[in-house]
């Protein structure tokens, strides 16, 4: 799946139908007039030890939008909204010695989180290009049949490095050319293509180290998408830190401009050995209002999907009404913090209105 004029089109081969975008009631058993636009936030609270606090009510959260202060007119803690996840794999060449324990426990992780008849999931890996191998669906039988497919590219395997040339990226076999990380395209297109018509809570996992080689949308782009599109991005950093070698690696691709209320432009390279993924996927999950993990010795990815999973089960659902009408589609910045200032709020720092 390329990111080229031709993604709607694959796009809707594979059944995906690209509907309108609308914000969501925080209670489904609430009704609204066709002129009213409820802004819907799901938010995470954690204490000074990062333990999850889900015993707030609404009068304990202060909400702005654009500086202006909002009424919170719905709220409920641990939603029962449906969940619709996005697993989107890394599988270019620097996962490659990784990627086995990421597989294992993502069928682990599904297994788990899942209800069956209620939620959906859909996988996407991407390296050279960005692809769908299974669309939205609750059968945990496909899903695994599409993680069994995640695998590295064909033109992937390490090759030898002629003499004197040391460390550094690998090759993939393709002339010289390398590897290539579409990571950006992959968020962009999960969230503006398949999230866009799914309802409820909607969250990406993202499974990397962060780097993005080769993407043609932006990183600005892949925010954009997910804030558009109502959508969380979890990030679980796993890095395989020998992939890189001693050497510089190039510089992250498709990084374009930041506009649209984003704050300024992240380091690009770290030092002369590794780009600084760590800080743009840090970037990616505070913007959309998702999570950062990274897996570690002393935190394995096993662990940090068993926090996902309780992250996921502890949500407030908070609904407003915005003071500035639908009249405007820009960019407007969230600010939801608790009073008590001992807790730290994790949510979205902005939406984009539905357009007309």
């Amino acid at each position: 799946m390329r990111t080229s004029r031709d993604r709607r089109s694959w796009l809707l081969a594979a059944g995906v139908v690209l509907l309108p975008f609308g914000f969501l009631p925080a209670q489904q058993d609430t009704t609204f007039s066709t002129d009213v636009s409820v802004v819907n936030v799901f938010a995470t609270v954690r204490d000074k030890a990062g333990k999850l606090v889900n015993s707030l009510a609404a009068d304990d959260f202060v909400l702005t939008e654009d500086g202006r202060p909002q009424k919170i007119r719905y709220f409920s803690q641990e939603s029962d909204l449906p969940l619709t996840l996005g697993l989107l794999i890394d599988t270019s060449l620097s996962q490659r010695r990784v990627l086995g324990e990421e597989k294992d426990a993502s069928y682990r992780f599904l297994d788990q989180v899942l209800r069956p008849e209620k939620d959906l999931t859909f996988i996407m890996h991407f390296d050279h290009y960005s692809e769908l191998l299974q669309d939205v669906t609750s059968s945990r039988t496909e899903l695994r049949k599409a993680l069994d497919m995640v695998q590295l590219p064909d033109d992937g395997r390490p090759q030898l490095r002629q003499a004197g040339q040391g460390g550094g990226y690998p090759s993939n076999g393709g002339g010289g050319r390398q590897a290539g990380t579409t990571m950006y395209d992959a968020i962009f297109l999960g969230a503006d293509e398949i999230m866009r018509k799914q309802h409820g809570r909607k969250a990406l996992i993202l499974l990397t180290d962060g780097v993005d080689e080769g993407s043609k949308e932006s990183l600005y782009e892949a925010i954009r998408s997910a804030q558009k599109n109502d959508t969380l991005v979890y990030s679980i950093l796993f890095a395989d830190r020998e992939a890189y070698g001693q050497q510089a690696v190039p510089m992250l691709g498709g990084m374009g401009g930041r506009r649209g209320g984003m704050r300024g432009m992240p380091p690009v390279i770290a030092n002369a050995q590794h780009p600084d993924g760590k800080k743009i996927l840090e970037q990616i999950s505070r913007e959309t209002g998702g999570g950062f993990f990274e897996v570690s010795k002393k935190e394995s990815i096993d662990d940090i999907y068993r926090r996902l999973q309780d992250e996921l089960r502890n949500q407030y659902s908070i609904g407003y009404v915005s003071d500035q009408g639908t009249a405007s589609t820009t960019f407007r910045r969230i600010s939801l913090t608790a009073r008590d200032k001992a807790l730290a709020v994790q949510a979205p720092e902005g939406y984009y209105p539905p357009g007309k």
